[in-house]
This record gives C-alpha cells, structure tokens and sequence, in this order.
C-alpha cells in the first residue's frame, strides 16, 4: 500500500501569508513525479503554529527519487533565495494499512 510523508512546519503568525504564496506558485511541481499519489497543505486553526504538508506515494522509492531529484533542485539554488517562511521542520513518515472513500449511489 502506499505510504504518506507529512511535513511538519512551525511557521510564525508574520509568514504565513509568505508560505502560502510560495505553495501556491508551486502548484503542480510534484503532480507529474511518478509514484505521486495526493497532496494538501494544511493550515492550523487552533492550537499550533505548525502547518502540515502532506504527500501520499505509491512507495517508499517513489518519494526518495522525488527528495533527491526535483524536490533537491528546487530547494538549491544562489545566494539570493529568500529565507525560508518556516523556522522548523519535522518529517513524520506513515503506511497506508486502511483507508476507505465515500460510497457511491
């Protein structure tokens, strides 16, 4: 079954905004990657600083040749990049053993 990484960002209330935009002008980077199977950016409502980026893959290869191929040259760069939005980052790393889908009539 396929297996989720989820990426834990602490980001301060002041880059929020600056962490959206800089998903939102990604958008679509990792859809054609193959193994890629689902993503959501997830904003916290209550209780936590921590945004929660989340990928589900087809395996585990599937996200390592993501990590070391396009996720690794987007995220390398010159000395002009700005500073990262987050000031933390956790990687949390599941398997899929159940999952279910709405019924349809």
């Amino acid at each position: 079954m396929s297996v989720v990484k989820i990426n834990v960002l602490t980001v301060p209330a002041e880059q929020r905004e600056t962490l959206e935009k800089r998903f939102a002008s990604r958008a679509h980077a990792v859809e054609g990657s193959d193994g890629f199977e689902w993503f959501e950016l997830l904003r916290p409502v209550e209780g936590t600083d921590s945004y929660l980026v989340y990928t589900r893959w087809r395996d585990e290869e599937s996200f390592q040749a993501w990590m070391e191929g396009p996720m690794k040259a987007a995220h390398q760069g010159g000395g002009d990049r700005p500073k990262p939005a987050a000031s933390g980052s956790t990687l949390w790393s599941f398997e899929v053993v159940q999952q279910a889908q709405p019924k349809t009539a």
